[in-house]
């Protein structure tokens, strides 16, 4: 079942914390699932369920200072001590590995949501012989000079207190000005998505929500600029799937979105599909459009892989 917690140990010395589940009937290919900040990869069990009867073996994970992930120099809220957007695409490309001796043969779909999509992108530039598709939803690449800022910030805030704590201001610029651009607002996380029911149930979670610290911000933006520079490293046939909310404050309304759309066109990249969703905020697969969302991707997922023939089905 998806809810048990396994384990995968990563060359990196993490111990990551993982959920599987199985395709229904004759298997497609290999989804793997790369999760946003501040959440875990428990919470994509419908989306799960949903993709394994559309044939795919869905693996999902928590990445480093989130979830049950253990490892001494990653609490909750870091990366690593030092190095961590390094490590953790090196955690991404474990877990395929791990993914593909169990299901050989089959094509390999990269699913990323936020910071899962920045983390996506990223792993795939550094290993594009890995992924036979790309999924980016609702991530950023273009912080642009207030992403510039945003470091200059950080960089003072490590200078005076260390990487290793909570940073200050990045919550409030980020968080706390999406949480307020929300009419009537009823908390501060509804810039999540209408749905309250799933607002609630993030709240209340305790592994969500949490102040990330100084040195997972930096990584984080490491990343963001480090994609969108980098594009040219993937092959210009990779079938990317683009997402975004029109009402998603984390992405501008989904203008970075398209504007990351516009990136890969510059670089001559075949296969594109875009879509912002109207009525939708941060989190698509758990907002009201999720089921018309799913459905788009699932049809999208299945003609974008290469069809290949199994040697065997692993549970």
């Amino acid at each position: 079942m998806f809810e048990n917690t396994r384990w995968l140990e990563s060359p990196t010395g993490a111990r990551l914390a993982y959920h599987h589940l199985a395709a229904e009937n004759e298997a497609r290919g290999i989804l793997l699932v790369s999760h946003g900040l501040a959440e875990h990869s428990l919470r994509y069990g419908r989306f799960a369920k949903f993709m394994a009867t559309h044939g795919f073996h869905v693996y999902a994970w928590d990445h480093r200072g989130h979830g049950e992930t253990l490892l001494p120099d990653a609490p909750l809220g870091r990366f690593a001590h030092g190095g961590g957007a390094s490590l953790v695409l090196q955690d991404v490309k474990a877990m395929r590995d791990m993914a593909s001796v169990s299901h050989p043969g089959l094509p390999v779909l990269l699913f990323g949501h936020s910071m899962g999509g920045l983390v996506a992108l990223n792993a795939a530039i550094d290993n594009p012989q890995s992924y036979d598709a790309l999924a980016v939803w609702n991530s950023n690449f273009n912080p642009g000079p207030a992403g510039r800022t945003a470091q200059g910030i950080l960089l003072a805030e490590r200078a005076l207190k260390g990487s290793d704590v909570p940073s200050t201001l990045l919550p409030k610029l980020t968080f706390g000005v999406w949480g307020r651009s929300i009419p009537g607002r009823r908390t501060e996380f509804d810039w999540l998505s209408h749905d309250q029911d799933m607002v609630d149930a993030y709240v209340e979670d305790p592994l969500c929500g949490f102040d990330a610290s100084v040195s997972l911000w930096l990584d984080l933006f490491k990343l963001a600029f480090r994609g969108a520079k980098l594009l040219d490293r993937l092959p210009t046939n990779l079938p990317i799937h683009l997402v975004g909310g029109a009402e998603d404050p984390a992405t501008n309304g989904g203008r970075e979105i398209r504007w990351l759309e516009e990136q890969l066109k510059r670089n001559a990249f075949l296969h594109v599909t875009t879509k912002i969703w109207p009525a939708t905020r941060h989190e698509t697969l758990n907002d009201t459009v999720r089921a018309r969302a799913m459905a788009e991707f699932a049809s999208w997922a299945k003609s974008a892989l290469p069809v290949r023939v199994t040697a065997t089905k692993a549970e």
